[in-house]
């Protein structure tokens, strides 16, 4: 599998830790990741939002490593807050996970299912 980072020259720079667009050439297999949100497998909660926000991450990764893929094969991702106060602080979390990946991205203000959930995270990843 191929990527290449497409940001058009004429269009919005990005601008930290994501690309406008992926071009994904020379893939077998797509995998699509519903909305992990901030749950543990004993099903609590986390306090708080980074503690929150590394939970999803690490469910977002858990589901990539069930399918034999990890975080270079991730290549789109959405994110939903339920408060756009976490901006920051989600920015930096996901650059520490990503450390240096940048797939496209959508960071989504939304009421979430769960009103105790601060952030749910779906993606797409390829192999």
């Amino acid at each position: 599998m191929q990527t290449r980072a497409i940001n058009a020259f004429d269009a919005q720079v990005p601008t930290t830790g994501y690309s406008q667009a992926m071009e994904i050439t020379g893939h077998s297999r797509v995998l699509f990741i519903s909305g992990q949100t901030p749950v543990r497998p004993d099903g609590t909660v986390p306090e708080g939002f980074a503690a929150q926000c590394r939970q999803a991450w690490t469910n977002v990764e858990a589901q990539l490593r069930a399918a034999g893929m990890g975080l270079d094969n991730l290549v789109m991702h959405r994110t939903y807050m339920a408060d756009r106060r976490h901006a920051l602080e989600n920015r930096a979390i996901r650059s520490e996970v990503l450390a240096g990946r940048k797939p496209a991205l959508t960071v989504i203000i939304a009421g979430i299912f769960d009103e105790d959930w601060l952030i749910e995270i779906e993606a797409v990843a390829v192999a």
